[in-house]
């Protein structure tokens, strides 16, 4: 009997479209045999994806759907993949986050699981061009009241995109006057020879305008992003200080990566060199599970 079998219903969908599009396809009888379900979940699965707009379904199985460069999905069809792996990047990238600090938070979905991680962090300002990010902080006030240490949220005007980013000259000015210590940027795409990238030309320049207002620019990006290209790149490698990734990004990208960027963090793997500091203080904390595993 399969592991996989107790698989929740939004992982095994992330292992299904994560198939089909290496394989270029997968037949049913093919899913069922590798997740040990039913044909009637697989089928109601490709279901669930096709009309999140992920895949296209054919006779006897499923293909990728082929995105056009100005292709932009929204938040809704976003925010159902790569669950685990957005977690995992969110609480990594939360780590590198020093309270009484000022940062920037883009639009997306990771960007959204980060802010719910940065809740607990005390005297933050939060400037963000994202709707939903600003959602997080403002229904935790409202929760919680305007206790001590609640971060200060600065949302930019704008005109609002697919996926809940605003954009646009309103958005870009508001940008342009603040400076932050930290920029969280998620994309549509990341590659050597394109950089970072997104569909939305208006996007782009915004993001342009936030990656220019930062002290340092952190990636938060799962490992479908690598080798996706958008109609407008932004900003270059060598503009990254850190891309925190989750485990699913292949070791010879990540190799490849690191090659191009001052810093590369794994989330979800155990850090070796946290290992290493064990042989050495056998009497010091363990490492705790789920660290990341971070790549000069």
């Amino acid at each position: 009997m399969s592991e996989n079998q107790h698989l929740l219903a939004e992982q095994r969908r992330a292992l299904i479209l994560d198939e089909v599009r290496r394989r270029g396809g997968a037949r049913v009888n093919e899913l069922t045999r590798r997740l040990g379900v039913s044909d009637m979940t697989v089928r109601r699965d490709l279901d669930a994806l096709a009309r999140q707009g992920v895949l296209e379904k054919v006779h006897g199985g499923a293909v990728p759907v082929v995105e056009a460069s100005t292709h932009e999905p929204g938040f809704e069809a976003k925010s159902g993949l790569e669950l685990s792996a957005k977690e995992d990047i969110a609480r990594a990238a939360a780590a590198l986050v020093t309270p009484g600090t000022a940062i920037a938070l883009s639009g997306g979905t990771t960007t959204y699981a980060l802010a719910q991680h940065l809740l607990e962090v005390p005297d933050l300002t939060v400037v963000t061009n994202s709707v939903r990010v600003a959602d997080v902080f403002h229904a935790a006030q409202r929760t919680s009241g305007q206790r001590q240490g609640t971060a200060t949220v600065v949302l930019t005007g704008g005109v609002r995109t697919p996926s809940d980013s605003l954009v646009g000259p309103v958005a870009d000015q508001a940008i342009a006057a603040l400076h932050f210590d930290l920029l969280f940027l998620g994309v549509h795409g990341i590659s050597v020879e394109a950089g970072l990238s997104t569909p939305n030309l208006a996007e782009a320049e915004t993001n342009r305008r936030l990656v220019h207002s930062a002290r340092r620019v952190v990636v938060v990006a799962d490992h479908t992003k690598w080798g996706t290209v958008g109609l407008s790149s932004f900003a270059t490698l060598d503009q990254v200080d850190t891309l925190v990734t989750d485990s699913g990004l292949p070791h010879e990208t990540r190799a490849e990566a690191s090659e191009h960027l001052r810093r590369l963090i794994v989330a979800g793997e155990p850090d070796p060199e946290d290992a290493a500091d064990e042989d050495e203080e056998p009497d010091g904390d363990p490492a705790e599970p789920g660290a990341a595993t971070e790549v000069d």
